[in-house]
This record gives C-alpha cells, structure tokens and sequence, in this order.
C-alpha cells in the first residue's frame, strides 16, 4: 500500500465535512410541520405526558433530525473511506449493487460496504447484503481474470473484533480504516480534521433549528391547540384517520 499523505486527507475532509453540514442545513430549511407529526407517533407523546407545544414539537424535530444526520455522516465516511483507498491502493467506487468501495491489496480483490456503525439494519437488510456480496463475488469469479475475492462489511466505528461471517469478513472501528490505509492510527488521525470548523457550522445550524421549532410551534398552537392546551384527538385524527374499512 502507499503512504497516505495526512495533509490531503485533512484539506478532503475539511472540504467535505462543510458539505456534511450544508446538507444538514438543507434537510432542515426542507421541513414542513405537518409532514413531520404524519411521521411520528402521537400516543407515544401522550403516554410520556407531553403537555407543552413546544416541548412536542422540538421532540418530533429531533427525532427526524437524528435519523437523517445518521444517514448523511454516513454518507460522508462512504466517501473519506473511497478517498483513502484511493490514495492508499487505488481504490474506486464499485458499481456493484450493494458494494460501496473496491480495491486491490497483496493479490485479493476486496468488495467493500460501508456502515457507519455496529448497529446498523434490520434482518432483512443484512440478508440483502449478503445476497448482494454472493451476487458481486459470483460475477466477479466468471471473468476472465478470476482472483481471489473477499467480501468486507466494513464498520467506521466500534470495537467488535473481526470475524467471518456467512461468507464476508467483518471489519469495525481500527481494523477497518487499517484495512484500507495499512495506517495502523488513522483511526485516531481523522478526528482532529472532522472538528473543522464545527463549532461555527453547529452555531449556524442551531440557529436555524431555534427559527424552525419556534415557527413550528407557533403553527402547531394554531392548528392543534384550543385554549392553550393540545387538542391530542385532532392531533391523532391528522396522523392516523383513515377510514376505509367496513363491514
């Protein structure tokens, strides 16, 4: 593998981490009240003895936000990992379903996909991964220029140690940015470029987050509220009433 030069991968990351928060930004100014009370489960906030407009409302926005921050960062590590393995043993997108990032390295194609973390899908989803590997790895050994292939699930963080499973390695937290860089402390070296600028980037977001839950609030005493207080059968009738069974 080559040397990984720590100076490109800071100027990369602090390029990229600006879009990570431009695109949480985006997610937020896109938002609509009702679209997220249709999303979120309006007994759940009952049973917790949710009284306040406000209090609902800035509950319902950061369980949105939560999610979807997840599925943008981990979108971002798809691509610092793509980057890496790029500079470190030309590695590439893979155009393979299912398959993030491909490379080459003593002799053995690795397929990689890429999860932020340990605890990422349901059943059904990591069957469909491993569907996917079979499938990549069936295609792969009927050219020509069969090698050995190995399928990676490859997980950004955590301390699970490595292990083969159902015909793919699982690689997490250390292991994995080693298997693409041959960088035994990357791990650790990428942490200090993710904090560019953060604190700025999380002052504007949380600007806009306090615009966005006190519009929102105004909106939901208007729509949901009678005296002040929230109207939970309009609110239930909204998210769930739909009537079109009968006997």
């Amino acid at each position: 593998m080559e040397h990984l030069n720590l100076a490109e991968l800071s100027t990369f990351v602090n390029a990229n981490i600006a879009l990570f928060h431009e695109s949480k930004l985006r997610t937020l100014r896109a938002m609509n009240l009702k679209g997220l009370l249709k999303k979120k489960n309006p007994y759940l906030f009952k049973a917790k003895n949710v009284t306040l407009a406000g209090e609902l409302v800035k509950g319902v926005l950061e369980a949105f936000l939560s999610s979807s921050e997840e599925k943008l960062f981990g979108d971002f590590l798809e691509e610092l990992a793509v980057f890496i393995s790029s500079k470190t043993c030309d590695g590439r997108k893979s155009a393979a379903t299912g398959i993030d990032l491909e490379f080459e390295n003593a002799g053995t194609l690795y397929l990689v996909s890429v999860k932020s973390g340990p605890n990422w899908g349901n059943s059904s989803q990591q069957r469909r991964q491993e569907q996917d590997f079979q499938n990549a790895v069936k295609v792969l050994k009927q050219s020509k220029h069969t090698q050995n292939v190995q399928p990676v699930l490859g997980i950004c963080y955590g301390k699970v140690k490595t292990a083969h499973i159902r015909g793919y390695l699982k690689v997490v937290g250390q292991n994995f940015w080693y298997l693409i860089s041959g960088n035994e402390d990357l791990y650790t070296d990428i942490i200090e470029p993710l904090g560019h600028k953060a604190k700025q980037h999380n002052a504007k977001f949380q600007r806009q987050k306090s615009k966005i839950i006190n519009l929102f609030t105004q909106q939901f005493l208007n729509e949901f509220c009678e005296d002040g207080v929230i109207n939970w059968k309009k609110l239930v009738r909204f998210n769930s009433g739909n009537l079109d069974l009968k006997f």
